[in-house]
């Protein structure tokens, strides 16, 4: 089973880590740090890097303490959460996280429909007035947002569970304006026979515009570079 993962960039790996333990709720000592980037010192402080590592959360090291694993030690497995109990979960879970960042809104959760794999996400909506904040740059802090959710409802339902939160109809604004988009930039290669290479996205926002484009006649896509600068070219097919 993959392990949970969370990256965070920050101007040290000392703060990496506090910003990235605080977020999960937990003690420095359950997760595995993985320097990605180390940064760089620019000249008189000017034309910096920052840091970026990745939290990987491990499985507790009771047993190297001599200490019996209390999980180990259940008779019985704890039932899981009804799909009732899970909606109203991660309504209450969301509302706690956002009175936290004091911000005021209206929160309702759904199950969606089940994707290509069978996946069924929990859907959280939430509205209110001016949650700009909550989206942030290129949609940053929603995502974080959104993963630091995930985690908890997770946990909660002892099982994976994708997430997908929205904020004032954003996703879905976002969604069309790409697909738009990819359209758009798929003529432009057409006319110019020249690729043409997007703004860096999320995993999630190159998915729509690779599929919007998967059936097209004539361009193909593909991702290049790293992350959190991956972005979508999009090129002729030979």
């Amino acid at each position: 089973m993959e392990r949970t993962t969370l990256e965070i960039i920050a101007p040290s790996v000392e703060e990496a880590v506090a910003r990235g333990v605080e977020q999960l709720g937990i003690s420095p000592d359950m997760v595995d740090v993985d320097i990605l980037d180390e940064g760089a010192k620019g000249f008189l402080g000017f034309g910096s890097r920052q840091v970026r590592v990745r939290l990987t959360l491990k499985a507790a090291e009771a047993a190297a303490a001599g200490e019996p694993d209390p999980q180990a030690t259940l008779s019985e497995p704890s039932p899981a959460p009804t799909e009732d109990h899970l909606l109203n979960f991660a309504a209450q879970t969301a509302r706690d996280l956002l009175s936290k960042m004091k911000i005021n809104a209206r929160v309702e959760t759904c199950y969606g429909e089940a994707d290509v794999d069978g996946e069924i996400p929990l859907l959280v909506d939430i509205r209110g007035d001016d949650l700009s904040v909550l989206i942030g740059r290129r949609a940053e802090t929603l995502n974080a947002f959104q993963y630091i959710l995930a985690l908890i409802i997770s946990k909660e339902a002892d099982k994976w569970v994708q997430v997908v939160v929205d904020v004032e109809g954003y996703r879905a604004r976002r969604e069309r304006q790409l697909r738009q988009l990819a359209r758009r930039m798929a003529e432009q290669t057409v006319r110019t026979g020249k690729r043409q290479v997007l703004e860096p996205m999320s995993s999630a926002e190159r998915r729509i515009v690779h599929l919007e484009l998967r059936d097209h006649p004539d361009v193909t896509s593909e991702s290049i570079g790293e992350e959190p600068n991956r972005k979508v070219t999009i090129l002729l097919k030979k």
